[in-house]
């Protein structure tokens, strides 16, 4: 902890003795949330390597998300000073990626980012809570505070303090940001410079490594991932329509699609972490991942996606600058800038409908999109300079500096495959799931699992499996019917009503020999309305037993990852109310129409005393 009055060692005009390195140049940092914070190491790295250059940082203190930046500098070992003391120093250069503050302090050239996709939010220094300088002072733009503000940082209103343009340097991401900012604050256009997007030159540089990204995700080659993102405020996704969060996992076969929220650090420090897990909690125990924003997880987020559900904020326009299909899930047209390339963005992508299943419009997106005219004109608009962001915000930086610029070529660097990714509390039970299972008859016919009367297959049986979570099948809405499911679950759910109910149950341990009955017979016991139970064997098989007295060996051919017990049991049952007891064979189990099945051999080893009732 440092001292009352203590001056730290990088500061400009402390004892050159104090440091090991002697730096000829100085750059401030300035944060003014976790947001901006992000962006801002993200355009530092082009002073990686070079020992002339010492950065430190310092928070306007101006926001109203400061949760968050102590534990974020602290994390990154960012050298640190107090906002009284960097405003009372005199830097060679100073970075910022927030208009909000007190910046006209800052005794230091003033290089601007923006710490999105651009310039696209219509915000107002006087509304509450938007980390304004003075309320009023030094606005020099017509109608400032009023119900039109223009963009975010392209305003006198943002840009100007007493008369005087606060920034030296303005860094702007396409060409179409000149002309916003000549009808906001025309003074600013001679110290404007056009060098690209930084991040979306990364996420481009990181698509090869998708593979990595899934894989570190838990993200199977066979699954699909979805996207959901959520900017900030009450027009947000999470704000608006937080719903289909719940929606996606409940609708969306468990087995073939993962889902990851993307949620803005605004929302998750504005709350708190604890307070979104659990306002979220049983979305994670229905599978939703949920990495903390402070990172480069919903970057390699959407390397891996497939698809994408989003709102207003930045990360909906870097998807769809990526090629990803996509739905609007909420879009608050009172927070975009008009003539911003998020306000065509709206126009263009079409809204979540509550009347179709959410896979259907996904896969008209997928469809549509990759053609369509006005996402291609949107998407156009992300950068004027795709891959040289890079390269020109170091050229820039470097002139501001008046130091040569290193000769080494700087490219896009790829996003970290993301590590230590938060897990969602596992409880010791699997969740109960509702299962579909379409079985087809190796003689051409189809049916749907029912009690229909045993038929003799003329080949293999095919089963197409659907999972869902069950707690957020009976609690989404809308939620398209089910087709026959059944209800699986594992020995010892604790919620009577899927215990009771269950048509398939799978033991938590293994069994064998006499122990094995006894079992078998304790979970038909315990579950009244189970017709299957499914045990794992130590050599790796699966015993099943109906509440018939019939019992089977399931055994899989090269087994997939996706094989479990549940799985297996689930597989089974459907043949079974297809086929009928007598039957055995081999049972191709697929998840997606369009996947490489899995064999599965079952044998009949018998009929044995039916367990008896329950009291």
């Amino acid at each position: 902890m440092r001292e009352p009055n203590h001056v730290h060692p990088a500061t400009p005009g402390a004892p050159a003795r104090w440091l090991t390195v002697a730096p000829e140049r100085t750059v401030l940092g300035v944060i003014h949330n976790v947001t901006s914070a992000i962006r801002l190491l993200d355009l530092l790295t082009v002073f990686d390597g070079d020992l002339r250059v010492q950065t430190v940082f310092t928070c306007t203190g101006s926001s109203p998300f400061a949760d968050g930046v102590a534990e974020f500098a602290a994390a990154r070992e960012l050298p640190f000073l107090p906002w009284d003391e960097a405003v009372k120093a005199e830097f060679d250069l100073a970075v910022g990626t927030s208009r909000g503050g007190a910046l006209h302090r800052i005794s230091a050239p003033l290089m601007g980012a923006p710490h999105g996709a651009g310039y696209n939010k219509r915000l107002s220094s006087r509304e509450p809570g938007a980390g304004s300088r003075e309320p009023g002072a030094g606005s020099r733009e017509p109608g400032a505070g009023s119900r039109e503000p223009g963009a975010f940082g392209l305003t006198a209103e943002w840009l100007v303090y007493d008369g005087e343009l606060i920034p030296s340097a303005i860094v702007l991401s396409h060409q179409e940001q000149l002309a916003r900012l000549r009808v906001g604050c025309p003074e600013a256009l001679p110290v404007a410079h056009v060098v690209g997007d930084p991040c979306m030159d990364r996420l481009r540089a990181s698509l090869p490594f998708r593979a990595e990204y899934r894989a570190a995700l838990g993200v199977r080659p066979d699954q699909h991932l979805l996207v959901i993102s959520s900017t900030w405020g009450r027009g947000s996704l999470l704000g608006a329509a937080g719903d289909l969060v719940l929606r996606a996992l409940a609708e969306l076969p468990h087995d073939s699609f993962r889902v990851l929220a993307a949620v803005h650090p605004n929302a998750w420090y504005g709350h708190g972490g604890w307070q979104l897990r659990s306002w979220l909690r049983p979305h994670l125990d229905a599978g939703l991942l949920l990495p903390q924003p402070a990172d480069d997880t919903w970057q390699a987020a959407l390397c891996a996606a497939d698809a994408f559900v989003g709102d207003h904020g930045s990360v909906t326009l870097y998807a769809a600058g990526l090629g990803l299909p996509g739905l609007l899930g909420a879009f608050d047209e009172d927070s975009v800038a008009a003539g911003s390339p998020m306000a065509a963005l709206g126009e263009a992508l079409p809204r979540v409908s509550p009347a179709l299943p959410l896979a259907a419009q996904l896969e008209r997106a997928a469809r549509d999109q990759p053609t369509d005219p006005r996402l291609a004109a949107v998407t156009s608009q992300i950068t004027s300079h795709p891959g040289q962001a890079p390269a020109r915000m170091r050229r820039l930086c470097y002139h501001m500096l008046d130091l040569d610029e290193p000769a080494a070529p700087l490219a896009p660097r790829p996003v970290d495959v993301p590590r230590d990714l938060p897990s969602a509390p596992r409880p010791p039970v699997e969740r109960p799931l509702f299962v579909e299972a379409l079985v087809t008859a190796g003689d051409g016919d189809d049916a749907t699992t029912g009690p229909h009367p045993p038929l003799e297959p003329a080949g293999p049986t095919e089963v197409l499996i659907r999972r869902h979570p069950a707690h957020a099948r009976a609690t989404a809405t809308p939620r398209p019917p089910l087709t026959d499911a059944h209800l699986s679950v594992t020995a010892g759910e604790p919620d009577a009503r899927w215990a009771q109910a269950a048509d398939v149950v799978t033991a938590r341990t293994s069994a064998s020999g006499p122990h094995l009955a006894t079992l078998t017979d304790e979970l038909f016991a315990a579950h009244p309305g189970c017709a299957l139970v499914a045990v794992e064997q130590e050599d790796g098989r699966c015993l099943l037993r109906t509440r018939n007295g019939a019992s089977f060996h399931g055994c899989w051919e090269s087994p997939p990852a996706w094989a479990t017990t549940s799985l297996t049991a689930s597989a089974v049952y459907a043949w079974l109310l297809r086929h009928g007891e007598s039957l055995a064979g081999e049972v191709l189990v697929r998840l997606t129409p369009d996947g490489v099945p899995a064999r599965l051999r079952v044998r009949r080893l018998g009929t044995h005393p039916a367990p008896h009732s329950a009291s």
